[in-house]
């Protein structure tokens, strides 16, 4: 299974759509282990360019500081599923919330504001 994880300086940022670089972790949600994680510059282009582009990587789940409806909307139609992680968290720490299952699914979040649910 592949996680995306939009960051910053290594940590979680907490504006899907304005981040500038995702860790791409491929991880056995089995086992409950991280396999290999790539860190990968966000794409230049259009807005909701990025849930295109994170299906064509092969991700099938992304964990989000924070993230509003319209990319929520477009992570759904790419059969991406969206969880709520600690903006500021360290990606190791974010991945094991997840391998855990210890971190919720995100609202939708209304334009300009983030959610923070953890």
């Amino acid at each position: 299974m592949k996680i995306a994880i939009p960051i910053e300086s290594g940590r979680l940022h907490d504006d899907f759509g304005r981040c500038r670089q995702f860790a791409l972790a491929e991880v056995d949600a089995d086992k409950k282990l991280t396999l290999r994680t790539n860190i990968v510059s966000a794409p230049e282009g259009p807005s909701g360019l990025f849930p295109r582009w994170l299906r064509q990587e092969g991700v099938q789940v992304v964990i989000v500081g924070g993230i509003g409806p319209r990319a929520l909307t477009i992570l759904a139609r790419c059969g991406i599923a969206v969880h709520a992680g600690t903006p500021g968290a360290p990606v190791e720490q974010v991945v094991a919330a997840y391998l855990n299952g210890e971190l919720t699914i995100t609202p939708a979040c209304e334009p300009r504001d983030h959610c923070y649910p953890l």
